[in-house]
Order: structure tokens, then sequence, then C-alpha cells
């Protein structure tokens, strides 16, 4: 029988019997089997219906999140699965969390959460991915003493630190469309101190610290950092995981010294860290001691135990806050956690306007443009922009004359997208209502209205 005879016989069983879990998890596996992810997917939600604390079930609906690349909404519920099994959880859980993770570019977990989970049941063992992850067959043991993830490039010199180019941006708030309240935080807490240093010293404040951003991607927290340095007209290190990590003991604390020495070098200077929850990850997570001594000196920087860090700005940003430690938040390091919505109506008017400025465009209605564009990060703003512009040149090579963008033009553009953020609140949301005992997640709640 085909697979396509399979699935029709499964789904004629499942309309007789619809409450039959074993038939309804037949057919979402089989579905998801020939790559059916959408329809496996609602099959898999019929059947946790049924048993919501069935840990198969729960496995299979965020391996099709997974391959549909859903991969907050997959992480939620590996997760999940995890903690509920405490110290034994499934190898398949182990090794699609690792994978999840790998995706996310946190390598170093992702090295040892597989290498977990083969340990626990070699049988297990992914060859493909575990040769993505610079794992060897005979390597896949859980270890203490090595630093894990050796997808990192060796740079051929173990005693050299790695250091970045120290920018200094010309663009400033103006170039920033809305974001009023968060522009307001960052000139109290980074802006004013600099331009009015012997207020400031009144009261025993030293101009630095440290701002840690979050929400969903695209929402302009890496532009609002850049903004910030040429608003004082500070120097700018913008630093990624790659600028940190290496795969040799001891090296990527010493990357992370130099990067701060480099900032406190070229002060005032803002320290802006991508993704910051790579290298700040939750130690409680962690098996291995080498991400905690790296989460260790990043503290120590922050704290400035042997240097002093004023006139050192810190910014961070993370799609991901509830995989950052818990200690970065503490008074005098982030003490300030920001929730960087998607824009609201002006913001995303003001946004419109500054990405069509220069452009050939007619009377533009940027009203109902904003009011079609709910809940569009800047990012999909950027692409609602980008595919009016395609298709105007499509018909401008077609009939051999540009004509302007029109309202008309930009409303179908928009109507053609959803927002990329909605899969970010639903993971988001989950967080804010059951992990949200210090009220972190409080914006969050507020901005859903939940």
């Amino acid at each position: 029988m085909g697979s396509d005879d399979t699935i029709e016989a499964l789904r004629g069983a499942v309309k007789i019997s619809p409450d039959n879990l074993p038939l309804r998890k037949a057919l979402a596996e089989t579905l998801s089997g020939v790559g059916r992810y959408d329809e496996a997917e609602r099959e898999y939600k019929a059947a946790l219906a049924m048993a919501p604390a069935d840990a198969a079930v729960k496995l299979g609906l965020a391996g099709v999140y997974f391959q549909q690349e859903k991969n907050s909404l997959a992480m939620v519920i590996v997760e999940g699965v995890i903690k509920e099994n405490g110290s034994s959880p499934s190898a398949r859980a182990l090794v699609l969390h690792a994978k999840l993770l790998f995706r996310a570019g946190e390598t170093e977990h992702a090295v040892r959460q597989y290498k977990r989970a083969v340990g626990a049941d070699p049988a297990a063992a992914d060859s493909a991915f575990a040769a993505r992850l610079g794992i060897s067959t005979g390597d896949a043991r859980p270890s203490d003493e090595v630093y894990e993830g050796k997808i990192r490039a060796d740079t051929g010199d173990t005693d050299s630190a790695l250091t970045a180019e120290v920018e200094r941006p010309r663009m400033s708030f103006k170039d920033v469309g809305g974001m009023d309240a968060l522009k307001d935080e960052i000139r109290m807490k980074i802006i004013h101190p600099l331009k009015h240093p012997e207020l400031y010293a009144a009261y025993g404040k030293k101009a630095g610290g440290g701002i840690l951003m979050y929400g969903p991607p695209g929402c302009g927290k890496t532009y609002l950092a850049r903004a910030t340095a040429g608003e004082i007209k500070a120097g700018f290190l913008s630093i990624g995981i790659n600028d940190v990590l290496n795969m040799w003991l001891g090296n990527s604390e010493k990357n992370l010294h130099e990067l701060f020495e480099q900032a406190r070098q070229n002060r005032p200077c803002v320290l802006f860290f991508d993704e910051v929850d790579a290298l700040a990850a939750s130690r409680a997570d962690m098996r291995t001691s080498a991400g905690r001594h790296l989460i260790n000196q990043f503290l120590s920087e922050l704290d400035g135990v042997s240097a002093d860090n004023e006139g050192v700005l810190v910014l961070a940003a993370t799609n991901a806050p509830w995989h950052v430690d818990p200690a970065f938040r503490r008074p005098g390091r982030f003490d300030r956690v920001l929730f960087v919505p998607p824009p609201d109506a002006p913001a995303r008017s003001a946004i419109l306007r500054l990405m069509l400025k220069g452009k050939p465009v007619e009377e533009i209605d940027y009203d109902s443009l904003a009011k079609k564009s709910d809940g569009f990060s800047g990012a999909d703003l950027k692409g609602l922009v980008d595919v009016a512009i395609e298709k105007k040149l499509q018909q401008a090579i077609k009939e051999g004359t540009p004509k302007p963008l029109s309202t008309k033009d930009l409303l179908a553009s928009a109507s053609a997208m959803k927002p990329s953020t909605r899969e970010w609140f639903s993971t988001a949301r989950n967080y804010a209502l059951y992990s949200n005992q210090g009220g972190t997640y409080d914006d969050i709640l507020k901005y859903m209205k939940l």
C-alpha cells in the first residue's frame, strides 16, 4: 500500500473513531513522514487535546514545528518535556533540543545536549547532525574538561584575542522612527550622564551601566543601539558570538576581556552585544564548566572588578530573554530590562516615511498604511516597501515607463504579507503567563492585554 493509500485509510479510520488516540497518532506520524507537515500539525494538536500529558505527542508536534521552522513554538514544547522528565529526559527530546539550539546559534549548548542524548541512548546518534556540530563518531561522550562547540573556526593562534572595529555612527535618534519611551530610558541611563556629568556627579552617579533590550526580531534593537552611539558621538563596538567564542579553553574569556578593554580605551564607547543569550545563557542549563567560566567573566567585566567602566555603556539585545542568566539582571549590570515591541501606528507611519524618503512616490496616505500593517516589525515594513518596489520595477520593465509608488501599491503589498512577530508572541505569551515570578515580562502581558 502506498503512502497516500495508507493516509486515506487512516483518515477513514479516524473519521469513524475520532477519539481513538493511537489512530490519530499514527495518522500524524505518517503525514509527518511524507513531509505533509501542516496536516500533521493539525492531527498532533487534535491528539494533544485528547492527551495533554502525552510526551510522544508533544515531541511529535515539536518535530513538525521544527520542520516548518516554527522554532520558538518547538523550543517551548521541547524544553517543557525535558523539564517534566527531570534528570532523565528522553534521547529524542535532547536531540531535537540540540537541533533547535544549533539553529538558534547556541552551538556550545547544542553540542552538550547532543552528547547527553547519545550518552543516554547510542541509537539516537545522528551522524549528519554530529558532523555539522564538528563532533567525530567517537567523540560523542559528555565531557566537563573540554570546551565544546568545535564548529567555531580555529584562528591558528591560541594566544591572540579577537578585537572588533570601533565604529563612529553618524545616525542619531532622529533616524529612528518611533520608540519614544525607549529613547527616554536610554537618555536617562546613558545620554544625560555624559552631557551633564556635573549634575550626576553631585548625586554620586557615574556615567555607565547596562541596558538589556528584548522583543521580537526585526523591531530595531540593533538600529537603536547604533543610533545611541551616534547621539552622543561615542565609539560603537558591535559584538557577535563569533567575536568571543573560541574552541580553546580560556580563549573565550580572554576575547571578552580584550573587547571590554578596547571599549575602555575608546570611551565614551557603546559596547553592543547582539543575541546576548548566546553568551549569557542560564548556568542552570549548563553541564560543562567552560560555559560557566565565560558567564562569570562576563559578569566580572560588567561589574568592573579589575577596571573602571565609567564611560563604557553596555547595550545588549536578545529575542529570548528567558534564556539569559538571572545574574545579568542584577542592579549595576543590566539594571534596565526594556521590552522593544513592534512599532505602534505612529511609529509605523514614521518608519515608512523614513524608508520612502528619496524614492519616487505619489502623495502617500501613511495613516492608512500604518493601520493596514498592524503588528508589523521594522523589518516587515522594509519587506513591504521592497515588495512594492519590485512589483513597480516589473511593471516599468514591461511598459517601458517608470511610475512612482502609490498608496495602492503599498497597501497591496501589505495585504500580501503577515507579521513575522506572531510566532515570537506565541512563545513569549507562555513565558509571560507561567514563568513571570519576578514581573520581568509584565510589559509583554500589558502589550498583549492579558
